[in-house]
């Protein structure tokens, strides 16, 4: 248990934050979410709109950092190939 009264407010500091940073891991799983249901549904044009709304929401989180930066770039990279293969 905290003691000292700055080791009790960094508890409520990172309560909040790990609020904030799980929506938007959620968010960023959504977006990711339409792109790979438009390519499950071979819809390529859908697939290609999603998977541009899908980019920047990847390198917000990676700014925000919520997500490594190459954990977006491999995610990023993987679905941009599955997109390329539904031609």
């Amino acid at each position: 248990m905290a003691n000292t009264p700055q080791a009790k407010k960094r508890i409520r500091r990172n309560q909040r934050r790990a609020e904030i940073n799980g929506i938007r891991v959620g968010r960023i799983r959504t977006f990711v979410k339409k792109v790979e249901a438009a390519l499950a549904a071979g819809d390529k044009a859908a697939a290609a709109t999603a998977l541009q709304a899908a980019q920047p929401e990847m390198a917000r989180g990676v700014a925000k950092g919520v997500l490594h930066k190459n954990t977006a770039s491999r995610k990023f990279s993987r679905l941009t190939k599955r997109v390329a293969a539904l031609a």
